[in-house]
This record gives structure tokens, C-alpha cells and sequence, in this order.
């Protein structure tokens, strides 16, 4: 696995300066903005015109050791660095609307990984753009947005959750590297499905839906990736998660994939798919004709 050793950040915002009860206001289309500390001035101005913040968008600093309190467990310190520059901007979105990601400069997570792992946290109906100044490996930036959600929605999440909201989301970006980051997330989205509709009691049972879910999604594991999967699935059964609405978020997730599918520029997606794969085709038949 490589990783990137300067620029593994970490961005969580500082409740403490800014009260919740302050943004009590705080209605659809409103924008919090976290950044990092370390950032100069210059690429400061420059994320917040990229991010296209508004003038009256609450803004939030963010510190390493921020950074290091909610990744120390799960990455060396060495690798999550001493300088924080990830950003991020959180729109507050309409009720019900679900959650969207949109990235920019992250080389390791994906959009679909923080979109799983904010589920975990509790965090809906949010519009995300998530960048940095160069390529990072994207791990930074969860905390500060689960933060930023907490500011925006008058709402406290527990440490334990947040916690285990980013070991989900190192875990899966460390499967990624051994069968594919879409593969990576669709299957831990897909065992969440699994276990919203019926909690497993055991070990066993939830080894079984590891295996069924990796089977249906034609992903083969080694031993070691479902214990690790057993091992975390175990700690989120026992936190205080509302599966229900993780179920929920799940399903408006795939709703706006195929929405997406289904319009005119979807469809113009699947179509160039089609002729490409036809090219192919095409070339392979003409190459042993």
C-alpha cells in the first residue's frame, strides 16, 4: 500500500470557539467551510474561490492535532504528518434530499467511502466538496465534515461513532487496495443493506452475510479481509447507529445513481460505454479474422 506521508490530514472543526447554538438559523442552501491551519494565505483565498464559498459562508479552522485525536488509532502518526491544509465545504441541503460527494485532489478515498462512512456518523441531506491544494489521500477529511454537519444541524454525534465512522472508512480504503475502491465500498454498502434488514447475533451469522454479499458482488476475500470485516461490523452492531436510517441513506444513494442512469445524460453515458465496448469487439474479431 502507499501512502502519501505528508499529507494524510485530518479536518475536524473547533466546536468550542463556535457554539452550535450560534447557527441555530442555519437553513437549506447555507455553506460551512472547514480549513486547515497550516494553509497560507494564498491557498486559503484559493480553496474558497474553488469551493465557490460565499461571502457569509461560516468558516471553521481546523488543527493536526485534531487530525491525530481521530486518526491516531488507525493510522502512525508518522503518516498523518504535522500540517493541516485538507478543506472542505458542507452545503446544507433539503430534507430528504440524501447525501452527495464531490471530491477534488483525493487520491485514496472516493466518493462512495465517504459517503458510507458519513451514513455510519448519522449525517444526511448535505451537498460535499472535499479538496486540497495537491493530491492527498482524502482520509483527512471526514471529522471536519462530520463536524461541520453537527454545527449545521444543531446535532452532537458520539465520539464512538466518529471513531468508528473513520476506521470504516481506513478499513475500506485499505480493501481497495487489494480488490478495487468501487468493489471496496459497494460491498460494505452492501452488507450495511444486509444488516439494516436483520441484525446478525454471531460471528457466524455475520460471516455469512460478508461471504454472501462478497459472493453476489463477485469479490473474493482472504481470511484476514473478512476477519478485519468481522471485527468492524462487530463494533458498529454495538454502537448506537439508527440502522433504520442507514438503510434509508443506502437506498437514496442508489435512487440518485439511477436517476442518473435513467436521464439524457446517463443515457448518453451507457450509449459511449456501448460503442466502446463495441469497438472492442469489433477490434478483437478483426484481429483474429
Amino acid at each position: 500500500m502507499k501512502w502519501n506521508k505528508m499529507l494524510l490530514l485530518f479536518i475536524m472543526s473547533l466546536l468550542f470557539i463556535l457554539p452550535i447554538q450560534a447557527f441555530a438559523d442555519m437553513a437549506e442552501g447555507d455553506v460551512i467551510v472547514t480549513l486547515g491551519e497550516n494553509l497560507s494565505e494564498e491557498q486559503k483565498n484559493m480553496l474558497l474561490a474553488e469551493m465557490k464559498a460565499p461571502k457569509d459562508a461560516t468558516i471553521i479552522t481546523v488543527s493536526n492535532e485534531e487530525e491525530h485525536q481521530y486518526l491516531g488509532n488507525y493510522i502512525s502518526k508518522a503518516l498523518i504528518g504535522t500540517r493541516a491544509i485538507s478543506s472542505s465545504a458542507v452545503t446544507v441541503a433539503k430534507q430528504g434530499s440524501g447525501l452527495e460527494v464531490e471530491t477534488k485532489n483525493i487520491n485514496w478515498v472516493t466518493d462512495e467511502m465517504y459517503i458510507n462512512a458519513l451514513i455510519t456518523a448519522g449525517v444526511k441531506d448535505a451537498k460535499i466538496y472535499i479538496t486540497a491544494p495537491a493530491n492527498v489521500s482524502g482520509t483527512a477529511a471526514l471529522t471536519g465534515i462530520i463536524k461541520a454537519y453537527e454545527i449545521s444541524a444543531e446535532k452532537t454525534i458520539p465520539e464512538d461513532v466518529k471513531q468508528a465512522a473513520n476506521e470504516e472508512m481506513v478499513e475500506t480504503a485499505k480493501l481497495g487496495d487489494s480488490v478495487g475502491n468501487e468493489n471496496a465500498a459497494a460491498l460494505i454498502a452492501k452488507i450495511k443493506e444486509e444488516m439494516a434488514k436483520n441484525s446478525p447475533e454471531t460471528d457466524a451469522e455475520l460471516r455469512t452475510i460478508i461471504e454472501n454479499a462478497a459472493k453476489e458482488l463477485g469479490i473474493t476475500l482472504t481470511e484476514q479481509e473478512i476477519l478485519s470485516l468481522i471485527d468492524l461490523f462487530n463494533k458498529l452492531k454495538e454502537l448506537d447507529i439508527d440502522w433504520n436510517q442507514v438503510g434509508e441513506q443506502l437506498n437514496q444513494a442508489k435512487d440518485k445513481i439511477s436517476k442518473y442512469l435513467e436521464s439524457e445524460e446517463g443515457q448518453g453515458f451507457l450509449e459511449s460505454l456501448k460503442r466502446f465496448f463495441t469497438s472492442v469487439i469489433d477490434a478483437i474479431k478483426a484481429f483474429f479474422s
